[in-house]
């Protein structure tokens, strides 16, 4: 039993720090692509912030998600914030799995490097749509009487820019149409349902999806339009956005290790991009190594006869 342990642990070991040196190497390659999409993630989170300087609560809206489904109260807010918080931590466990368990579908950088260019363009309409309108928001903490309603003139602009995290996050307002936690979920499950292999997570994805809309109505956060243009905004922007991107390079290829030492670049160009090498380029060399195609030695001099 140690034994075997002990031998699992060396490939687990081995496997492991073959996906680091791979991910280190698609990391350099792309690491400014990462970067960008990360400097986004704050831009986007600074806008959210400023919308909050100019939001005037009021009296909520009519809403006919808020007359079907009963309102869960300012205590049980956290419900729709914890299925959110699991979607997030399950999927980004997901896209490093490949460090771990033997996988032919993804590198965790490129799929990062997806992922991140999904959520900016969402995040870009998003930021033009809750800037053309403001609309008083639902939640407990914007409602008028709210001392979080409205936010004071900052005193210096490093207050602005440090977006007060993570108070500032959670009780943001203004920012309403459409669902930020919606862009996130739905990248997440249509990301899983291509490059996932579990037919049954993929439809608890969905699920959950649909679960964590009812929620954000029933906790008042968003009004229902927020949730309903979130659904095919983000559904529209991922698929035609999948059919711009390159596709991710499959695993079985791209790694596909070099046997001989003698073997031309152009070569493993074709082997990578699927080709074969030409046979009588194949024999050619047999020859001049002095072996013919059928593994037997040629006489490579002269016959006196």
């Amino acid at each position: 039993m140690t034994l075997y342990i002990r031998r699992e642990a060396s490939k687990l070991w081995k496997r492991f720090c073959s996906e680091i040196t791979t991910e280190i190497g698609l990391l350099a390659e792309n690491w400014k692509y990462l970067l960008a999409g990360l400097l986004c993630q704050y831009i986007h989170g600074l806008a959210a912030r400023g919308v909050h300087y100019i939001h005037l609560p009021g009296p909520t809206l009519q809403d006919s998600g808020f007359f079907v489904l009963p309102e869960l109260g300012q205590d049980k807010g956290y419900i729709s914030e914890t299925v959110f918080t699991c979607v997030f931590l399950s999927f980004f466990l997901w896209t490093f799995h490949p460090f771990i368990v033997k996988s032919k579908k993804i590198y965790t950088v490129l799929i990062w490097c997806r992922v991140l260019a999904f959520l900016v363009a969402c995040q870009f309409l998003r930021v033009i749509t809750f800037y053309s309108t403001q609309l008083p928001g639902p939640n407990y903490h914007c409602r008028e009487g709210s001392e979080l309603a409205r936010l004071p003139r900052p005193h210096n602009v490093l207050e602005v820019l440090l977006l007060n995290f993570p108070r500032g996050v959670i009780y943001g307002c203004g920012d309403l149409i459409f669902s930020s936690h919606m862009i996130f979920t739905l990248v997440f499950v249509r990301t899983y349902q291509k490059y996932g292999s579990k037919r049954f997570i993929k439809l608890l994805g969905w699920v959950v999806a649909i679960l964590q809309s009812l929620l954000i109505i029933a906790s008042r956060k968003h009004y229902t339009v927020d949730v309903v243009v979130a659904w095919y905004t983000v559904n529209l922007v991922v698929f035609f956005l999948d059919k711009k991107l390159p596709e991710l390079p499959d695993r079985t290829t791209v790694l596909l290790p070099v046997i001989s030492k003698d073997r031309s670049k152009e070569e493993n160009h074709k082997l990578l991009n699927g080709n074969g090498v030409d046979p009588a380029d194949r024999r050619l060399r047999a020859q001049v190594n002095g072996k013919d195609s059928n593994g037997g030695h040629t006489d490579n001099g002269t016959n006196s006869a």
